[in-house]
């Protein structure tokens, strides 16, 4: 794991942070699949919103964005995600990207990393702080057969990570999850305690201050939205709206599924954009297939 000492100020106030502007890329990891609720853009939560909110606490002008659709492969990820991060601007990106890929059969653990590295580079170009995620220990699960495919892809990630200065946020040391508890029914996604134990670690890695306990899933914050500066809603709609409605399409099971959260703003509250699903959140034409 990198270093991530530079990432601290002595004047920082306990919970501060140097980060205004988020955007998480990734798959059904990163949407929150798992972790429903109706409140929140698209009908999940997940760990990304979860750390969002508590580095929304301490930071007024912060804005997230997320990017993730359900079952996307790596490739799809840089193609359909990484030009829009960059137009966004972030000062953080989180990029949790190759598990489906894994799951697939001739799924190459040393090739991901290769493509991945430059998909880093990219990022960390523009001055972005990246946060890459190795995968968990699958051993005890019902995807135990990809645990050693897995444990290389992890080891190629502390490489890549080493190469561009990046932080691990380490999946396969956080033995919490091994609890079934962590694991949504469907055996292959978190359950909110799983995706708000992440988001601790996630957390943890960034040398972030929180007030995530451990076991305690906090509830979905009720606030008002922060009204979102002008500059940011005209950059949002000359480009990356029409980008995300011409590029985010192709034949997975996030088929139809557009970002959750394709606009940067503040965390909370109401008049979000509907993200993923056909209908208002919470129906039948909104939840996961």
């Amino acid at each position: 794991m990198s270093d991530t000492s530079a990432i601290e100020t002595p004047s920082m106030t306990a919970g501060s942070h140097p980060w205004s502007r988020y955007v998480a890329m990734g798959d059904s990891f990163t949407e929150g699949i798992g972790d429903p609720e109706p409140s929140s853009p698209g009908g999940f939560r997940g760990w990304a919103d979860r750390v969002a909110e508590e580095l929304g606490r301490t930071q007024p002008d912060f804005a997230y964005a997320n990017l993730a659709v359900r079952g996307r492969l790596l490739q799809q990820i840089v193609d359909q995600q990484l030009a829009p991060c960059l137009a966004l601007k972030p000062d953080l990106v989180t990029l949790s990207a190759g598990g489906n890929d894994l799951l697939r059969r001739g799924g190459d653990p040393d090739v991901l990393a290769a493509k991945l590295d430059s998909v880093v580079q990219i990022l960390t170009m523009g001055g972005a702080t990246v946060v890459l995620f190795n995968g968990p220990d699958t051993g005890t699960s019902v995807l135990g057969r990809i645990r050693s495919k897995v444990a290389i892809y992890n080891e190629n990630l502390r490489t890549v990570a080493a190469r561009h200065d990046a932080v691990i946020a380490d999946m396969w040391s956080l033995r919490q999850l091994s609890d079934p508890q962590m694991w949504d029914e469907d055996r292959l996604h978190f359950s909110p305690l799983g995706h708000h134990t992440i988001a601790a670690m996630v957390l943890d890695s960034l040398n972030v201050e929180h007030t995530l306990q451990p076991l305690q899933p906090k509830p979905f914050p009720a606030r008002s939205w922060r009204e979102a500066r002008s500059g940011d809603l005209v950059w949002a709609r000359q480009y990356f709206v029409p980008w995300v409605l011409r590029r985010l399409r192709n034949q997975s099971s996030g088929d139809g599924i557009t970002a959750k959260r394709p606009t940067p703003g503040p965390v909370f509250g109401p008049g979000v954009p509907l993200g993923s699903g056909e209908g208002p959140l919470g129906s039948a034409a909104g939840i996961r297939n």
